[in-house]
This record gives structure tokens, C-alpha cells and sequence, in this order.
């Protein structure tokens, strides 16, 4: 994931909240030197029941995505 970060193809960035501790410190510290959303309003059983696989991060591309996304959480939908 950290490639398509730098590389400015991930716009928002799902970070599971039961993540290991390493895992949250390194996926935050990328989210914050290229400038990416990092959302960590979900579990991982959430996050994979969503998705349809097991994943404890998510890196969405989608610019409209991401936003629509962002609004709707803030909104607490």
C-alpha cells in the first residue's frame, strides 16, 4: 500500500481500530507524510464483512468515493 500512497493513488486510507500497534504507527505515519485521510472509525470484522475479505487496512483511490465516505461517517451514517 505504501507505493500507491506515495505514488498519489490512494486518497483516503480505512485503518482497522484493532490493528497491531506497529501496523497503525506505520500505515498513520504514511497517511501523514503524503497528505492522506486516515480513518480509523472501524473494526476489522467490520471493515471485512463490508468487502467481503478479511483486510484490517483499505486504501481507496476513488477521489468521489472517498469523500461521499467521509461525509457519511462524519454524518454518522
Amino acid at each position: 500500500m505504501s507505493i500507491s500512497v506515495k505514488a498519489k493513488k490512494v486518497k483516503l486510507i480505512i485503518l482497522a481500530q484493532d490493528a497491531q500497534t506497529d501496523t497503525t504507527a506505520k500505515i498513520t505515519k504514511i497517511g501523514k507524510q503524503n497528505n492522506v485521510s486516515v480513518i480509523t472509525e472501524f473494526n476489522s470484522s467490520e471493515i471485512s464483512q463490508a468487502i467481503g475479505k478479511k483486510r484490517k487496512v483499505l486504501g481507496i483511490t476513488d477521489t468521489g468515493f472517498g469523500k461521499a465516505l467521509l461525509q457519511k461517517i462524519k454524518e454518522g451514517v
